[in-house]
């Protein structure tokens, strides 16, 4: 019997609603210097407003993991998709800051289970020999994302105004519910458009799991497993480093662009996609390295750690010239290798879940994108702050570099997971 392929729609599917997740939570960088003028909010109101995000998804990415390891993936990304729906169109109505900041908060606090989900739906999903890859496939969303929705929104902007651009994404976002609700299930033996072909290669060399309905919420001496097992806290680290990065860029590059270089609305849109679309090409090709490297070497050590600390030493080096530039070009330069660098190796990260702890994954990459929202409350907060201040982005880049390079010593000194896997 010839396998069938279902699985990929699975990763399919995650692929879609990180496309619409980061889209959802990228637009409001181009549209706040429009919100700006119109609602007569400063920078440091902007900033607040742009960090509201990572509030509330420290909240709720910490819980979405034990939720997705207790009710599975199929019900938890259901409920986070739709209330992520509203608070797109709930921006679109604000009218000030109190409603654009609680807007925002509840956009964070409502996709806080979206990569909890995605970690603990390709667990079952995928055989251990191709989780980092499929993580990779699955991620390719978010660069692939940041580069087409910076055209799209730039475009919707200029054709409507921010208002109607936010309505436009709401109905964009809740569209994609129905397709995931009838088409995914938690257990791929209970999915009809699995043959048992299909199934015997998911579970090749994969941990046996309990179903979803038969889990508990994790017990205090598993929460102490996951808070110190020393590899797992250097990936969180490291994690956190790389959400610097990317909520920075995200929430930032198009001021950075509009205010450094004077560049208009549509043409900070295209300039935008050179980075992520070289971040989009990293990360799928150190996803495939990673699984690779495991294949031919068995260790994890070398398929994991050095592609994540490599990575982050190339962003270290390459943020630095862009914190002096005054050259488009070289800025433009160092910012796609950063970014690139930055990203590339986020499959890793996530496998990494998976190696450690296959029976907790979930509720581990909780855990990690709880350092991530962190980031994405300090990232936008801080440079705002400091533009406030000073008025030059210099500071934010110097910063950015310095924890790159602290991640790297970090995972060099502390990321065995062959070694830590063993232990636990």
């Amino acid at each position: 019997m010839a396998a069938t392929r279902f699985r990929y729609v699975v990763v399919l599917l995650l692929f879609i609603i990180t496309v619409v997740n980061y889209v959802d939570r990228a637009a409001i960088s181009y549209a706040i210097p429009a919100m700006e003028a119109q609602l007569g909010l400063s920078k440091l109101d902007a900033g607040t407003i742009l960090g509201a995000f990572g509030i509330g998804y420290a909240v709720t990415t910490l819980i979405g993991g034990f939720a997705v390891d207790r009710y599975g993936a199929r019900l938890v990304l259901t409920i986070a998709a739709v209330m992520w729906s509203l608070s797109i169109g709930l921006t679109g109505v604000a009218s000030g800051f109190l409603t654009l900041y609680l807007a925002r908060t509840l956009l964070g606090v409502s996709e806080g289970p979206n990569f909890p989900a995605m970690t603990g739906a390709l667990a079952r999903w995928l055989p251990p020999v191709q989780q980092a890859s499929a993580h990779g496939y699955a991620l390719l969303a978010v660069p692939v994302a940041l580069a087409i929705g910076g055209p799209i929104v730039t475009q919707l902007l200029a054709l409507l105004d921010w208002r109607w651009t936010f309505g436009v994404l709401f109905a964009l976002s809740v569209a994609w519910v129905p397709l995931w609700f009838f088409l995914f299930r938690d257990d791929p033996a209970r999915s009809p458009h699995v043959n048992a072909a299909e199934l015997a290669t998911i579970r090749a060399g994969a941990a046996a799991a309990p179903p979803p309905a038969k889990r508990i919420w994790p017990e205090r001496v598993v929460l102490r497993a996951l808070l110190t097992n020393r590899t797992l806290l250097a990936n969180y680290w490291a994690f956190f480093v790389f959400g610097y990065f990317l909520f920075f860029f995200m929430s930032w590059l198009p001021s950075y662009l509009h205010t450094v270089y004077k560049l208009e609305l549509t043409t900070v849109g295209a300039f935008t996609v050179v980075p992520w679309l070289a971040a989009a090409v990293a990360l799928w090709a150190l996803g495939l390295l990673s699984d690779r490297l495991l294949k031919t070497t068995g260790r994890l050590r070398v398929a994991r750690s050095y592609v994540i600390a490599g990575s982050q030493l190339v962003a270290a080096l390459a943020v630095v010239p862009v914190a002096f530039a005054d050259n488009l070009v070289v800025a433009i330069a160092g910012i796609t290798v950063a970014v690139a660098a930055s990203m590339g190796a986020n499959a890793a990260y996530y496998a990494v879940n998976v190696d450690i702890v296959p029976e907790r994954a979930a509720t581990a990459l909780g855990i990690m994108d709880f350092a991530f929202a962190l980031a994405g409350f300090l990232a936008p907060a801080l440079t705002g702050w400091v533009l406030h201040l000073r008025g030059s982005f210099t500071d934010g880049f110097l910063l950015m570099a310095a924890l790159a390079l602290s991640s790297v010593v970090v995972v060099l000194a502390f990321h065995h997971p062959d070694r830590d896997r063993r232990a636990h």
